[in-house]
């Protein structure tokens, strides 16, 4: 029976590659002569710390333009609310989506089960299996996730027959 895999994976030596790049930009640029901001990763977890709002958004352009040079989809990252650190300057949490959370797989099976496909969905960690008996209906399924504007990048991989 045909079946593949949807999963989110993230590259995440991509991500330090970008953010190395980040930095460099930040050293070199001029409206950021004499700044204190900086951009460091911790597991899943990438902490901006910036001299005011303005930089901050600057900080978010520039990362979000060194990860699509990397190839990694923007999406990966979840933007926390800024807060404030000492004296003018903000801090703020980014959280890199890995997988597929348990909301978004039972979404995406409760809306593949909605649909006509002749297909069947199973959660398996943080991962969707969908099998079915053509290979046309995957294709199918396929087509259906991606029109679903799912904000998370998803990869659709392990297509067997």
């Amino acid at each position: 029976m045909p079946s593949f895999d949807i999963v989110s994976k993230t590259n995440f030596p991509e991500i330090d590659n970008a953010l190395q790049n980040v930095v460099k930009e930040v050293a070199q640029r001029y409206d950021f002569k004499g700044s204190k901001c900086t951009i460091e990763r911790k597991e899943q977890e990438i902490t901006i710390n910036a001299d005011d709002e303005l930089k901050l958004k600057q900080m978010h352009e520039l990362l979000q333009g060194h990860l699509v040079r990397r190839q990694v989809d923007p999406g990966v990252l979840e933007y926390k609310d800024s807060e404030r650190a000492a004296g003018q300057s903000v801090r703020q949490k980014v959280l890199i989506k890995d997988g597929i959370e348990k909301e978004l797989a039972k979404r995406i099976v409760k809306d593949i089960k909605g649909s006509s496909l002749k297909v069947q969905v199973a959660i398996q960690g943080d991962e969707l299996r969908i099998s079915g008996k053509k290979r046309d209906d995957l294709q199918a399924a396929i087509q259906f996730v991606k029109e679903l504007k799912i904000e998370q990048p998803l990869q659709y991989e392990n297509f067997r027959d």
